[in-house]
């Protein structure tokens, strides 16, 4: 582990060097206006275009919705409970079964396509934090991941996030009303929002939907990489090697299908983590865009602290948790001390494809927990993990702030630290 900053003068040439091009505000502003998801293809400019590509995935029915459940792999049928709530949010589409949420079925992929791709055969999969709703603040990650190493970059969306999300769960005058509700009916509830108040209604009344919607997320990037090996895809090599750049908790899912390996898909994969990497009782979501503090409690409480009640009692979360590789690498990723030996005997393996970069001020993510994880509670395991920080006020949720008064400190920060992800990526 190494730590850096980026003062002053570093700063300045950054700016000196690129002053003839666009900055990170600029780049904002103008993918913002451009990325239009209703557009099949669009040009950005002479380096980049993007093309918005329809999935319809075949894994929902591993959602709750119906009484009885399937496994093909082992041909096994389930009975459990519906997923049906009667919280009285019907307007604001919170208490809808998981498996009739048609946005979570069939969406679209929006893919960054270099004009020189001098790497035909490698692209990356852009996997985004919990409780997002927008690919707008991702837009300039993915143009300069895709510009700077001539890959392909495809913005995967999470079940129930970004296009995969009711659009009412992000009414703001909806949200406002029902954050109020949990404020009146929870009066020690911290950081309730608008913003957080939909996941957090809906992981709080079924803290399980973590499991299925993260399940269905791993099922449909395998689905994907399965449609682009047949040639369903025209700008996509069939014979393409995926890389994971990762955020936040798109790294607990990009660790899961990494260690996994499903179809020795990801056996030469790259793994580059940006505020990511712990194991999840090492994080601390509490945040008025992330979750609020009872949905917290719950979810902690579920995963963690009861998972072995649950899983006596839910003969089909035993049999995905414990005979399913996936399953078993989830419950590696849950707790830091639970199978910390043959996770860390994992994580030594493949240390080599792992880059990480964490910040000293992310409250959500802490750096330290970030390095124990990579690195292994001992700091024995040889994983590259750079400790950094930001010469300006940032948050985990926002590290590149688009303020005018601060946006050559931002751009350095953006340049310096995208350029350490694309230089790993490029050697």
């Amino acid at each position: 582990m190494r730590s850096t900053k980026y003062p002053i003068f570093r700063l300045v040439v950054f700016n000196l060097y690129y002053r003839n091009l666009m900055d990170y505000l600029d780049l904002y502003n103008l993918l913002e206006a451009k990325v239009n998801p209703n557009e099949t293809t669009i040009e950005i400019d002479e380096f980049v275009s993007v093309q918005n590509q329809t999935f319809q995935s075949t894994n929902w029915t591993i959602l709750q919705g119906n009484t009885q459940l399937h496994c093909k792999e082992h041909n096994l049928d389930f009975h459990d409970e519906i997923f049906k709530t009667d919280l009285g949010y019907t307007e604001e589409g919170l208490d809808l079964i998981d498996s009739e949420v048609n946005e979570n079925k069939e969406f679209n992929f929006h893919i960054f396509i270099p004009r020189q791709q001098k790497n035909e055969k490698e692209a990356i999969l852009l996997m985004h934090g919990f409780n997002e709703k927008s690919w707008t603040k991702y837009l300039p990650w993915a143009y300069c991941l895709a510009k700077n190493t001539h890959r392909c970059v495809v913005l995967c969306p999470m079940a129930f996030h970004m296009n995969r999300a009711l659009s009412v769960w992000s009414d703001r005058r909806l949200m406002h009303s029902v954050s109020q509700c949990r404020k009146d009916h929870f009066p020690d509830l911290l950081q309730s929002s608008f913003s957080n108040v939909a996941i957090s209604t809906r992981v709080q009344s079924k803290p399980q939907r973590f499991i299925w919607s993260g399940l269905q997320t791993y099922y449909d990037i395998v689905q994907f990489i399965d449609e682009v090996k047949a040639g369903q895809y025209a700008s996509l090599n069939p014979d393409m090697q995926f890389h994971f750049f990762s955020y936040s908790i798109g790294t607990f899912l990009s660790e899961i299908l990494k260690l996994t390996d499903p179809k020795g898909y990801f056996t030469n994969a790259k793994l580059l983590a940006f505020c990511g990497g712990p194991t999840f009782n090492r994080l601390t979501p509490v945040s008025k865009a992330i979750l609020d503090s009872e949905a917290n409690v719950a979810l902690y409480s579920y995963l963690v602290e009861h998972l072995e009640s649950h899983l006596k009692r839910e003969k089909r979360l035993y049999h995905y948790l414990e005979e399913h590789p996936e399953g078993h690498s989830f419950r590696m990723m849950l707790d830091f001390k639970v199978k910390r030996l043959e996770r860390e005997k994992r994580f030594r393996e493949i240390s080599s494809q792992i880059f990480a970069i964490a910040l000293e001020q992310d409250k959500v993510i802490p750096a330290y927990d970030v390095v124990n994880t990579l690195k292994g509670a001992a700091h024995d395991i040889p994983t590259e993990v750079i400790v950094t920080d930001f010469d300006y006020p940032y948050t985990h949720e926002n590290p590149f702030v688009n303020k005018e008064t601060i946006r050559d400190k931002v751009d350095g920060a953006f340049r310096a630290t995208f350029n350490q992800f694309c230089d790993y990526l490029n050697k």
